[in-house]
């Protein structure tokens, strides 16, 4: 086979493989904005646990563990981070503990909110998710992952319960990449609204609730424990 034959087959085979490869991609990008349509529109028992979401006042809070200056001369402040149950501020669902460098600590929240319109009874409901936690000298890029995103936050076991598995997977997935793009399932009646970190100076024998505004915004109250 002279070489001008082989480099057409070859070049029908790589156009044959790439309209293959977008085809899949198109149907699989099809079938998920299909799948997230319905799971938003029909799954009546995932609206009724968005509906039965309450408003919230405070959903966890974190203290000093310890500080110390390490071998290069930094303070190091271990922290333990709580998050507790939607609705019910004295159940803990998960706790973490972080080193990070500095006493100023910034704690990194997306909150979704449900418009009035898609829980149909003028109450909007808005979601949680816990981000990152970093030090003042560092970037948030940099930070540690509080949650993984597009898993399942366990203080919204209500919601994921009503999933199956496969649905569970792509209705966080769904939820985490409005990080991304805040706008994309508006017409669903889900935006993502963004503020700035939460960041305070962390000290001993105190106790830093996260709390939330009536415009949906958390911020930081700290109690003195003694």
């Amino acid at each position: 086979m002279d070489h001008n034959k082989e480099g057409k087959i070859v070049g029908k085979l790589v156009a044959l493989a790439a309209l293959v490869t977008a085809s899949i991609l198109g149907v699989s990008f099809y079938l998920s904005s299909s799948t997230i349509h319905s799971l938003l529109t029909e799954n009546h028992e995932l609206n009724k646990a968005i509906k039965n979401l309450t408003a919230e006042e405070q959903i966890g809070y974190a203290t000093l563990q310890s500080q110390e200056i390490d071998g290069s001369g930094q303070l190091q402040s271990t922290i333990r981070f709580v998050q507790t149950a939607a609705g019910k501020p004295k159940e803990i669902v998960s706790e973490q503990i972080f080193t990070i460098t500095g006493d100023v600590i910034h704690f990194d929240a997306l909150i979704v909110k449900f418009t009035d319109e898609y829980v149909k009874d003028g109450k909007g409901r808005s979601l949680y998710l816990w981000r990152r936690i970093y030090g003042e000298a560092n970037s948030p890029a940099s930070g540690e992952q509080i949650e993984i995103p597009g898993t399942a936050p366990e203080r919204y076991h209500s919601i994921t319960k009503t999933l199956r598995m496969k649905d569970s997977d792509l209705f966080w997935e769904a939820i985490w990449d409005l990080a991304n793009n805040p706008e994309q399932l508006s017409q669903y009646g889900l935006k993502a609204v963004f503020g700035n970190a939460i960041y305070c100076r962390m000290q001993p024998k105190q106790i830093t609730l996260f709390k939330i505004s009536p415009t949906g915004q958390i911020y930081p109250e700290v109690l003195d424990t003694y």
